[in-house]
């Protein structure tokens, strides 16, 4: 066990807890579960949510030492992994065994564990987040029983798990059906924005994966198309001098100094954005499904995502043009657009729609309260779903409208933790208290 003070990725949510506990092992997850009752214990991965759920002043584990596969079946594709395994590695393991995850969003810093727990997502109209590649779950209870769920064996508690916030146990391992490892065709290029937002769902629904970026003050967006094609018909990847370049240099180097220009000085934002959104270049090349799904993202910044009902998209994007400009303070990041199909995971931001997802983000350091909380009550009016890892200001009265089986959920919480072992102010917040 350690001590310290904890700080998520952003640096806006800082906890220090009485204990931290470092598991090697099942053993010692049900050790640290006996060493806090009494108390309250949360689990803890890479610290990418935005929210306050993984922190606590009580006891803590934190899973960076309990890594690896423990097995991996190439006839079934199913691969079992140990909870606080970064997707890095695991898609590493994964392609050495000629396999990959269907779908994956764009950071993989973040622990496999923590990742479902959140309901982290990729974009692809006819594909569903990470949570609908799960096929099985071990976790600790709060009374220190190790148990495994899976759709057969302790099928509720496998539902609501598979986005579980960290409130139901300590997931310790996770199992996920992998696919061949296949290749992607990427198409980028900026587009003028209102052709863009004239054809929302022919562009969204026109290819395996796509998104679109918007520079607030912009009139061009960045699309990204990305085509599943088979490995002899794509082009080769991007060059390593230009992926430095182009990666590297201008999405991190460059944009980090644009912002840091522009929280120093807020009369620069609009142009800047402006010359941000004309500078986007095209780019056409292929390579191995992760590689093209995940970049590096070394300019930290505060985000809060919101689920649509698909077709609501246009409207919402509409009044979000129309806000940003009313802003006092100006914002120094672009807006990302994505999209999912629906699924029947309990707490999925995409459960029984058609989603469209559309996160705002500001850079650390700059005015983003008010931003966030307008677009909040646009997003929250049009039937959104805050994404479970990134600010917003719902409370589990709000999100009980939002969710079919949110008190089915919320039941088995109770059963599997009926003393609360596993809350803090953040879940009682959006669950309730047990």
């Amino acid at each position: 066990m350690t001590r310290g003070t904890w700080r998520n990725w952003a640096g806006t949510v800082v906890a220090t807890p009485s204990q931290v506990h470092l598991p090697r092992s099942v053993d010692d997850v049900v050790a640290a579960v006996h060493a806090a009752r009494g108390s309250h214990l949360r689990p803890r991965g890479s610290g990418h949510s935005f929210t306050a759920l993984a922190a606590t002043d009580d006891h803590a584990i934190d899973l960076r030492q309990w890594t690896g596969i423990d097995s991996l079946d190439t006839a079934s594709r199913r691969v079992r992994v140990r909870a606080g395994t970064t997707l890095r590695a695991l898609n590493a393991a994964l392609d050495a065994h000629g396999l990959a995850l269907a779908n994956l969003g764009d950071i993989d810093a973040q622990t496999v564990a923590g990742a479902v727990a959140t309901g982290t997502h990729g974009t692809g109209a006819r594909l569903g987040g990470l949570a609908t590649q799960i096929t099985a779950l071990d976790l600790v209870l709060a009374d220190g029983t190790p148990v495994h769920a899976d759709a057969a064996e302790r099928p509720e508690l496998f539902a609501a798990a598979r986005v579980g916030l960290g409130a139901l146990g300590v997931v310790t391992h996770v199992t996920l059906q992998a696919v061949p490892a296949f290749t992607l065709r990427a198409s980028e290029r900026p587009e003028p924005l209102d052709e863009v937002l004239g054809d929302l769902d022919g562009l969204l629904t026109g290819a395996d994966h796509v998104e679109f970026y918007w520079f607030p003050y912009g009139d061009h967006a960045l699309v990204k198309r990305h085509h599943r094609v088979p490995a002899d018909e794509a082009p080769p990847p991007l060059h390593p001098v230009r992926r430095f370049v182009e990666y590297d240099l201008v999405e991190n180097a460059a944009f980090g100094a644009l912002c840091r220009v522009g929280r120093a000085l807020p009369r620069t934002v609009v142009p800047l954005g402006r010359v941000a959104g004309a500078v986007l270049s095209a780019r056409e090349y292929g390579d191995r499904s992760y590689r093209v799904f995940t970049t590096t993202r070394r300019v930290r910044f505060v985000e809060s995502e919101w689920a649509l009902p698909r077709a609501r998209l246009g409207e919402v994007l509409a009044e979000l043009r129309a806000l940003v400009s009313r802003l006092e303070h100006p914002v120094l990041f672009p807006v990302e657009v994505r999209v999912a199909a629906a699924d029947d995971v309990w707490l999925s931001t995409a459960h029984g729609r058609d989603t469209a997802y559309v996160a705002i983000h500001q850079y650390v350091g700059a005015p983003y309260r008010a931003y966030f909380a307008a677009f909040g009550d646009v997003a929250a009016a049009a039937g959104g779903r805050p994404h479970w890892g990134k600010e917003h200001h719902l409370d589990a009265t709000d999100l009980a409208q939002r969710y079919p089986r949110f008190d089915d959920f919320r039941r088995v919480r109770r059963d599997v933790d009926p003393i609360g072992l596993f809350a803090n102010d953040h879940l009682d917040r959006i669950l309730g208290p047990v």
